[in-house]
């Protein structure tokens, strides 16, 4: 997957680039990451980038120009299909539901916004898609982005080599992860349940789902609504 970041601050995004996941995508060539300075596509003096909204109000708008500019140019970078994604409040809020089809997508740009917002004519002309990560503000696009790009980083083929490692996380079967232990087998007074010691991997794989379950149940009871579940298990 190609990315292409559109930023007034995309050092912002070094740290994310040289750790972890992400780090390890781009080693291996399957991922890259292009960070394009949005002031260097303006063409004021003072390669100012906003401006006053019409109609008065609080807050700066990114004007057009520089926007329009730095898209075309990310996508003159671009060899694959591409979508441009703004980092919006009022996109469409992402889930573990929507990441298979995303991943689909060989080329993103994301255009990281701030202050008030960009000017609606970006988002008419250019835009092809708005994203969320949650219905709050932030300073900007920018957190939101490097979300977005962990998330979908994780689901790229070869990325990460265990499949069943992604399939048992919280969210990929729509609930939530059951709970984990590992050595010692006592801590603070509280053992590991028997069953995860015994050996007996179809009563571990039960005690694992009926625990997710539990759980789901006690913090987000919300994702059980749209589960089916099998009366025979």
């Amino acid at each position: 997957m190609d990315i292409k970041i559109i930023s007034i601050f995309p050092e912002m995004f070094f740290p994310i680039m040289k750790y972890g996941i992400i780090h390890k995508a781009i080693k291996k060539n399957i991922i890259t990451i292009t960070l394009l300075q949005l002031r260097n596509f303006s063409d004021q003096k003072r390669k100012n980038i906003d401006d006053k909204p019409y109609g008065g109000g609080a807050g700066m708008i990114f004007t057009a120009p520089p926007l329009q500019k730095a898209i075309n140019n990310a996508k003159l970078l671009c060899k694959n299909p591409i979508k441009v994604i703004y980092l919006s409040p009022q996109g469409k809020q992402i889930n573990q539901k929507n990441i298979n089809k995303i991943i689909k997508n060989k080329t993103l740009i994301f255009v990281c916004g701030r202050y008030e917002g960009i000017d609606e004519r970006v988002i008419e002309n250019e835009i092809d898609e708005e994203w969320s990560i949650g219905d709050y503000i932030l300073s900007g696009g920018e957190l939101a982005a490097m979300v977005l790009i962990d998330v979908i980083t994780r689901f790229i083929p070869g990325v990460i080599s265990k499949k069943q490692s992604l399939k048992e996380e919280s969210f990929f079967t729509g609930i939530l992860d059951h709970a984990h232990y590992t050595r010692p087998k006592t801590v603070s007074g509280i053992q590991v349940p028997q069953v995860l010691l015994s050996g007996n991997h179809n009563k571990i794989n039960e005690w694992r789902i009926k625990n997710a379950i539990k759980k789901t149940w006690e913090k987000r009871p919300d994702l059980l609504y749209n589960i089916k579940f099998n009366k025979d298990k």
